[in-house]
């Protein structure tokens, strides 16, 4: 069982016989069997029939819609939440700040020592002093934790200790021509934020689906705010994620050769909406210019060769056993998210008293 990907440039998806058909515009077909399938995983425009809907909900195949800049449009999931207790808790906590405040910042322990040790890595092989600034400054956010008695200020030294780790982040990219200036999305403004937003995007709903099979409900959060319509706890259980599978995944992709810069194109999209590019996209080697105006707005997107790669070796990366101190074994990062939900959702009900987040040292 596993992730099917489509990346389509106006394709069609179909029934043939008891499994789906996927037609690219090229008239190339695509047979996906649903007793081997988890989820399905659409990037770019799709044209669906009734067919193939009536088998998605038979099979009960989660769908997760994607913009060709990974953005989120849309999941048909068939989920349902019957754990009114685990619920029922998980509201009752909204209204106990104090409770909610811890989840909270062992939920950004985590993240910040994961940005540490990945720091210290660099550090090792790169020997910069900045690198030394940015890991004592990131340490000292570790220590503030322990006074922060807001959820505002908890949110601040989250805040902090990833500028300071993207500062970091951009001198582990070997490629000359991978472009780094900082965090920016929507659409990204260049190569690394391209393949970060993106696997940022699968981690989200890789997360969401556990989160949403233990019965938890994924928009009730703590440390990101509540807002219609934001999966606000399954933003919450990635972080300890983003640097331990996603900023890792990202630099070795460069560093190993595995994107090149033919995986990459500019398209300018409206400034209103970034979903669909209004211009055909441009070759990076042809372009490096990434304009904004109030009207329209240029970022840097993965080709379709290039989602096909980045999304392969999520899957790959996904599968990988690593150490899992609480049962002392090596496990999946996959098996290890299911099992970080399920010991969040013990915490909740009072079973375990604290929440360990994942850290990979």
């Amino acid at each position: 069982m596993g992730s099917v990907y489509i990346f389509s440039d106006y394709g069609k998806l179909g029934k043939k016989e008891e499994s789906l058909c996927f037609t690219s515009y090229d008239g190339m077909e695509r047979r996906i069997f649903l007793h081997r399938t988890d989820r399905i995983i659409i990037t770019g425009a799709v044209e669906m029939s009734s067919a193939a809907f009536r088998m998605l909900m038979k099979h009960k195949i989660d769908t997760i819609f994607l913009s060709k800049n990974g953005k989120f449009n849309g999941k048909i999931e068939f989920q349902e939440g019957r754990n009114v207790f685990l619920r029922k808790r998980q509201y009752q906590i909204l209204d106990n700040e104090a409770v909610g405040r811890t989840l909270a910042a062992s939920i950004i322990h985590g993240k910040i020592q994961n940005q540490i040790n990945f720091m210290q890595r660099i550090g090792r092989k790169k020997n910069v002093n900045s690198i030394d600034a940015a890991i004592a400054g990131a340490k000292k956010c570790l220590d503030d934790l322990n006074t922060a008695n807001t959820m505002e200020s908890l949110r601040g030294y989250e805040g902090y200790a990833s500028r300071l780790f993207f500062s970091v982040l951009k001198q582990n990219i070997s490629p000359d021509w991978a472009r780094f200036a900082g965090r920016s999305m929507h659409p990204p403004k260049d190569e690394v934020n391209a393949v970060l937003s993106f696997i940022y995007t699968l981690l989200l709903y890789r997360v969401d689906s556990y989160v949403e099979m233990v019965g938890l409900d994924p928009y009730v959060g703590y440390l990101h705010t509540l807002s219609y319509g934001k999966r606000a706890l399954t933003f919450d259980l990635m972080e300890e994620y983003r640097t331990s599978i996603a900023d890792t995944l990202c630099c070795a992709l460069f560093n190993l050769g595995v994107l090149n810069k033919s995986d990459f194109s500019i398209c300018v999209f409206s400034a209103d909406d970034d979903n669909q590019p209004l211009d055909t996209p441009v070759d990076v080697q042809e372009s490096t210019v990434v304009t904004e105006s109030a009207e329209r707005i240029s970022g840097v997107l993965l080709t379709s060769e290039g989602l096909k790669k980045v999304s392969s070796q999520f899957e790959e990366k996904m599968s990988t056993l690593i150490f899992y101190p609480p049962t002392a074994e090596k496990i999946s990062y996959q098996q290890v998210m299911i099992e970080q939900v399920k010991h969040f959702s013990r915490v909740l009900m009072g079973e375990e008293t604290v929440y360990k987040p994942f850290v990979v040292r």
